[in-house]
């Protein structure tokens, strides 16, 4: 049964695409195909061992079902300093979990030396890594030569017999813009890199397909020699979090994301969503790298996704943030009291210097 009147907007579906209930583990043709498309953004994954992706409720919704799954009572979490502050509302305030923070940084390198310190501060080595690439807040991704670094150091460490999950957030995957960036999820190297290193890969239809309402996001697991009845297992526990949580995904949104994908147009309309958000970026690397003289803001190496992030020097970006949104009507973030984040994605490229200016004003005026 269905109602007329909703299902007008409806018209070319068969109402079993639109308002059965899914599967748990989500469309069992959109996992397919989703994994299908996973390895051809992915090469290093062919012919590797993974998991069939699981549907959830979008990126949020899978780094809760990882929590509940893995996070228990002051569990530590090793997350960067430059992190997404849903985070913490997860691990700490969902889970009671304990996050450790690393500095992102090392000059305007990946520290990886930081990461593999607080690594071997973990008791029972036993370790728990989330890894966000491009980042939120500051649209940064390893080089290809710190993707081989960061896999590397898990593999020493894994060698020393250290557990280790790393859950790979990959919320604004593709979005990559300059030639040295790595183009793949650490997931790939990470898949089947040693028995003691679990690979987690959380993405979605969220950013990559620009279908932010969707709310349509994925769960992959990656290890080496981890056999089909281990997967099959973990994959049954992932189930379970989704049931406990809600129930099962929209079904609508799975419907309209798999005709979408099968669409003989998707890949090309892609390829001209991605020119346009590379020259808004190329715009924003033009504009930080001419800063006028006094205005009080660093800005942080980025590469890729969705955001720049300015160090605000010797300021309070909180006092920043407030002065842009009441004089300028200018919507930014403030993190940590120091950090000022502008998501420059959402702005047509002409408009790019004029917002920028706008908060080298405001950022002098103070």
């Amino acid at each position: 049964m269905y109602l007329p009147s909703i299902d007008k907007y409806f018209s070319g579906l068969d109402s079993s695409d639109v308002y059965s209930y899914a599967p748990t583990t989500g469309l069992p043709k959109l996992r397919e195909l989703w994994k299908k498309e996973m390895i051809l953004k992915n090469p290093g994954l062919e012919g590797k061992s993974v998991s069939h992706p699981i549907v959830t409720a979008g990126l949020t919704h899978g780094i809760s079902i990882i929590a509940d799954l893995f996070v228990d009572v002051d569990d530590t979490v090793i997350v960067p300093d430059m992190f997404w502050g849903n985070y913490k509302l997860i691990i700490e305030g969902r889970c009671r979990g304990k996050i450790l923070n690393f500095p992102f940084f090392d000059g305007d390198r990946i520290n990886l030396k930081a990461l593999e310190s607080s690594i071997r501060s973990v008791e029972n080595k036993k370790a728990t890594v989330i890894l966000n690439f491009p980042n939120n807040p500051t649209g940064y991704s390893p080089s290809k030569k710190e993707a081989d670094g960061i896999a590397a150091l898990f593999i020493k460490l894994a060698e020393e017999n250290f557990k280790i999950m790393v859950v790979c957030d990959d919320a604004y995957f593709g979005l990559f813009f300059d030639d040295e960036t790595c183009r793949e999820s650490i997931f790939s190297k990470l898949a089947d890199a040693h028995k003691n290193i679990l690979a987690v890969k959380i993405d979605g239809a969220t950013k990559e397909e620009l279908v932010w309402g969707f709310r349509v996001g994925f769960i992959t697991y990656g290890g080496k020699d981890i056999t089909p009845e281990q997967y099959e297992a973990v994959q049954s526990k992932t189930m379970g979090a989704v049931r406990a949580s809600v129930s099962n995904c929209s079904k609508i949104s799975q419907t309209l994301l798999l005709k979408g994908l099968e669409s003989k147009s998707y890949h090309k309309e892609k390829d001209a969503a991605f020119r346009i958000m590379n020259e808004r970026y190329l715009k924003v690397k033009e504009v930080v790298s001419n800063i006028p003289e006094g205005v009080p803001l660093k800005p942080l190496p980025f590469n890729s996704g969705y955001f720049m992030t300015f160090k605000v020097l010797g300021k309070d970006a909180e006092k920043l943030r407030k002065h842009l949104l009441d004089k300028y009507r200018t919507g930014t973030i403030s993190i940590a009291g120091i950090y000022l984040r502008v998501a420059f994605s959402s702005v047509d490229v002409g408009k790019i210097e004029e917002l920028y200016s706008i908060i080298y004003k405001a950022a002098a005026e103070l």
